[in-house]
């Protein structure tokens, strides 16, 4: 099978658990709760997931800080009922939509004391317990119409969890809204032609801000049995829509095409609208992942009343996974965060070049703190053969970088990964503190701190 597992990609093979972890430095006090990450992670080459690294079986791996501790960490896979039968388990629950069966491998989030792994693509959340065991799919107590979306943004001045939803079964993306009780309080569809992927979307104080751009589902691709049937679309505008949260009502401008699959962050600027996110020129060229150009933080500035948008180019070196102080979202803010990285083609898929010539990773060993108000970035590296992912920061003081960033990195010397603590304010600095795991964890997706 032609698989992009490989390298830092390679499934881990058990779940494991483990307490009392060896920490270098001092954990601090204040960082009680979960740091929790998920990914893709196929159960072995014959599980059909293993054929696209959008399709791996969820699983997700948490550490458990407390009092200056690291408690534990665990790997769980999420038991879909495919997932719980390769295991030689009963499966959680039947309950799904449109007879969809996957293991949500993107993301994982804290909702209202409850802790959800999320995927997109029609999906429905599954429930996992405090410790990363899975409960099952949910349909937030019937208040979801269909299934739910890979990313959420908080609203942190109302409390309310933001997503946009979309289905390959659906002739409409949807927008859900749920409360600071997990309870969905208001769902709008927008319909929109050729059935757009939609993997993110941006929020500010007045504004959902949709990106429908080039990349649709393909019935070509399908009947050529395209694991992941979408692909760059020529023929489809490219343009982004600003959805009053008020009204509903939607003003779309015109961009020059190109492909967004992360924002990291947006905000009302006056009339305008100001929106921060990795752009690439295409994507999904003949329905490959790992074809269309690298990333770049680029800088949309929307003029909602002449229908134009002007895009700043905010550093040109390849990057991904964006987080920022999510006390900010929505809000003009000053910090971010990203991952470096390889351009994607042949590390996913080599077979097209030769091996001696491929980076050993698409993710590098450097985290980057961006100044978006002085234009300045600061480069955090760690050692050769190391690989990191998404930062996310956690907040312990007033200001906006007064905080820490949290990383697993892999540790090759150990051949195992730890989860390191940067201070924000010294962010190229000596970690606060490294908590040392007891395996590796393959590269992956998103997670979060869910405080206790």
């Amino acid at each position: 099978m032609d698989t992009p597992y490989r390298g830092g990609f390679t499934p881990a093979t058990e779940e494991i658990t483990a307490y009392d972890l060896p920490v270098t430095g001092r954990i601090p006090a204040e960082l009680n709760g979960r740091y929790l990450r998920n990914g893709p992670n196929p159960l072995g080459l014959d599980d059909p997931g293993a054929s696209h690294l959008f399709l791996g079986a969820g699983m997700v791996h948490g550490v458990r800080l407390r009092d200056g501790r690291a408690e534990w960490y665990r790997n769980r896979w999420v038991r879909s009922v495919d997932v719980a039968g390769r295991l030689g388990e009963q499966p959680r629950s039947a309950l799904s939509h449109a007879g969809l069966d996957f293991s949500p491998n993107t993301h994982v989030i804290g909702v209202a004391g409850r802790t959800y792994a999320t995927m997109e693509a029609g999906t429905l959340p599954y429930e996992l317990d405090y410790e990363l065991e899975t409960l099952g799919p949910v349909d937030f107590d019937g208040g979801l119409p269909g299934g739910y979306a890979a990313h959420t943004h908080l609203d942190p001045v109302t409390g309310e969890l933001h997503a946009v939803a979309y289905s390959v079964n659906w002739d409409h993306n949807q927008h859900i809204v749920l409360d600071a009780k997990g309870t969905v309080i208001h769902t709008r569809d927008i319909q929109l032609a050729d059935k757009p992927m939609m993997h993110d979307f941006a929020l500010t104080a007045r504004y959902v801000v949709l990106y429908d751009l080039p990349v649709t589902f393909s019935m070509a691709h399908a009947e050529q049995g395209a694991p992941m049937p979408y692909a760059w679309n020529d023929d489809h505008p490219s343009r982004v829509g600003l959805m009053s949260r008020a009204t509903g009502e939607i003003r779309w401008v015109e961009i020059e095409p190109c492909w967004v699959f992360h924002t990291l962050n947006a905000y009302d600027d006056g009339d305008q609208v100001v929106v921060d996110v990795v752009s690439y020129p295409k994507r999904f060229v003949d329905a490959r992942l790992d074809r269309g150009g690298e990333p770049s933080l680029d800088r949309w500035r929307i003029d909602p009343a002449s229908g134009r948008v002007s895009r700043t180019r905010l550093d040109e070196r390849a990057q991904e996974f964006p987080r920022m102080d999510e006390r900010r979202t929505g809000l003009p803010y000053r910090y971010g965060y990203t991952a470096a990285t390889h351009d994607l083609t042949d590390v996913l898929y080599p077979g097209e070049a030769e091996m001696e010539d491929l980076p050993d990773e698409a993710f590098d060993n450097t985290l980057v703190k961006h100044d978006l108000r002085s234009g300045t970035q600061e480069r955090r590296q760690f050692g050769r053969g190391a690989y990191v992912g998404e930062p996310v920061f956690v907040a312990a003081g007033e200001a906006e970088d007064d905080g820490y960033v949290l990383s697993y990195v892999n540790n090759p010397d150990r051949g195992a990964a730890d989860l390191v603590i940067l201070p924000a304010q010294d962010f190229t600095g000596e970690p606060v503190a490294v908590v040392h795991l007891p395996a590796r964890v393959p590269l992956g997706f998103h997670g979060s701190w869910v405080a206790d």
